[in-house]
């Protein structure tokens, strides 16, 4: 691959994933790549900006899905799914559940931003920061190399390290497990502490 070639697929999210693996056709053009990444950067700015809870909830569940056709773009269906039915899905209806219980009229009433809020400002300005610099020098931190960008066996791969294939177990299994014994836990422990309140 030439330089001129190379220059150009930096700047085009679809012929970088041409550029690395010739035999992967592009999932989208640049349009859907900038009309995702501004739908998730408005939404994201309306999260923290509204007054109203269920308002910031909606734009939250946006933001994350914006960003879940993102990673449809990058050939991880996999993460794409799990961010929509674990994130979208499951979490925001706790959000939405938890924002019913707390009483919505005292907490429009307060101040939306407190004495504090120069030391975000300065915060979010210093990452701003940090990502323009990673952004700019990202040639040198990340040397050029090919990567195999798998589209077919993305998921099944995840499934076998996860779970294993036929008659063995896979490398994460034991791990996967315990963590899910640790959520059943927390559940569990939920439950119990809001019996006793009850």
């Amino acid at each position: 691959m030439n330089v001129a070639l190379m220059n150009q697929a930096l700047m085009s999210p679809a012929l970088m994933a041409q550029a690395l693996n010739p035999g992967a056709a592009p999932v989208a053009t640049p349009f859907f790549f900038y009309m995702l990444a501004g739908a998730a950067i408005l939404s994201g700015l309306f999260v923290i900006t509204r007054r109203n809870a269920v308002h910031s909830a909606l734009a939250l569940i946006v933001t994350l899905l914006s960003v879940s056709g993102l990673y449809l773009m990058l050939y991880a269906p996999f993460v794409a799914g799990v961010q929509i039915i674990v994130y979208a899905g499951g979490i925001m209806v706790l959000f939405l559940f938890v924002i019913m219980l707390v009483s919505i009229e005292r907490v429009t009433k307060e101040r939306q931003f407190n004495r504090i809020w120069p030391v975000g400002l300065l915060a979010s300005c210093a990452l701003l920061a940090l990502f323009v610099s990673a952004f700019s020098k990202g040639k040198d931190l990340f040397p050029e190399r090919r990567m195999a960008l798998v589209e077919t066996s993305n998921t099944q791969q995840i499934g076998a390290l996860l779970y294993g294939e036929a008659a063995r177990m896979g490398q994460y299994t034991f791990a996967f497990e315990i963590a899910s014994l640790l959520l059943l836990v927390a559940i569990l422990g939920a439950v119990i502490m809001t019996k006793r309140k009850i």
